[in-house]
């Protein structure tokens, strides 16, 4: 197709289209919704728990009652769904509290289906809030063991659908773990669950904050043996495929800000629904800076947010998920 010539035309006046706020509405390229957002929940046993998370504010670790107070509130706000962490009373080396069916987590699945059935209760499927090592798998030989590790994740996805969860995430990016998942899930009468692949994690900077939330960070090493180096994007889209053949429903980029232009590539590459994952490091600096006055924290928020769904994500997992949508639905908190 030839490329139209403008070189005989009037130079033309772009701002046009930007001198009020209407016009600017009617020409905008993308929109956010509070229908892209997804929630994270931090769940701890016991009742009547909100404990402040003091990296994040805004942020709590919730005990299920206050989960639910949690819940109602983004479900009025028209926020369709939500991701669950787990934080156990008991945590071992074998992570046996990830898969107990009457775990933490697959309580508060039930807790929320039965009270809220049409909000869609995502779980991240992971073992290290659950190990007393705090690793994402379990150790064998000083190192991490990726097929056994595996074996427990699936089985932990399991006990999540068994008590209701619409989606499963896993985040651990062992090798073979979505196959592994998807099996387990059609094997036991569950086909229709989708999962949530996080395709492309990157060993990130940004997540220190959260492990402070989940109670996650590892007691000696580090996540880099799983976890994508900053440096790499063609390796990311490796990843995504691979996840894509193994029967992952959705993928997933997490960091966000630092990835978007990994996100791009994905979504032009693969078409696929991608989420992307506004992480705590994200959250908390935006947090920092507005507390100190030196942003304005709702317009960072809300361009942050615009910036992701530009660069391809039709989903955001996201700390400021309640802020920005009553936001967009103008209502004052």
């Amino acid at each position: 197709m030839n490329k139209p010539k403008f070189e005989n035309h009037m130079p033309r006046r772009l701002r046009r289209l930007r001198m009020t706020g209407p016009l600017r509405s009617m020409v905008r390229e993308t929109e956010l919704s509070a229908n892209d957002l997804i929630y994270p929940l931090f769940i701890v046993p016991g009742s009547n728990v909100r404990k402040p998370v003091s990296s994040m504010p805004g942020v709590f670790q919730l005990s299920i009652d206050e989960v639910m107070r949690e819940c109602n509130d983004v479900y009025s706000l028209g926020i369709p769904a939500v991701i669950l962490f787990g934080i156990p009373e008991l945590k071992d080396e074998i992570a046996s509290e990830a898969y107990n069916e009457h775990g933490i987590i697959q309580r508060a699945i039930r807790t929320i289906k039965k009270e809220i059935p049409d909000l869609v209760v995502i779980t991240d499927v992971c073992l290290c809030e659950y190990t007393s090592h705090g690793h994402c798998g379990i150790l064998k030989d000083g190192e991490i063991a990726n097929d056994e590790s595996v074996e427990l994740i699936a089985r932990e996805a399991l006990t999540h659908a068994e008590a209701g969860a619409d989606m499963v995430a896993p985040s651990d990016m062992f090798d073979g773990r979505v196959r592994a998942i998807r099996t387990m899930l059609d094997e036991n009468a569950f086909p229709n669950v989708p999962i949530m692949s996080y395709a492309a994690k990157y060993a990130s900077a940004y997540y220190g904050p959260f492990r402070e939330a989940a109670e996650s960070t590892p007691q000696f090493g580090d996540r880099r043996s799983h976890q994508m180096d900053p440096g790499n994007s063609n390796e990311a889209i490796r990843e995504v495929e691979q996840d894509i053949i193994e029967g992952a429903d959705i993928i997933m980029v997490k960091p966000a800000l630092p990835y978007l232009d990994v996100l791009r590539r994905i979504k032009d590459r693969f078409e696929m629904p991608t989420a992307a994952y506004n992480v705590s490091g994200e959250y908390a600096m935006i947090k920092a800076a507005a507390e100190k006055g030196w942003i304005d924290g709702e317009r960072v928020m809300m361009e942050t947010l615009l910036s992701i769904k530009r660069a391809g994500a039709d989903l955001i997992l996201t700390y400021f998920a309640k802020e920005a949508a009553a936001v967009l639905r103008g209502v004052d908190r």
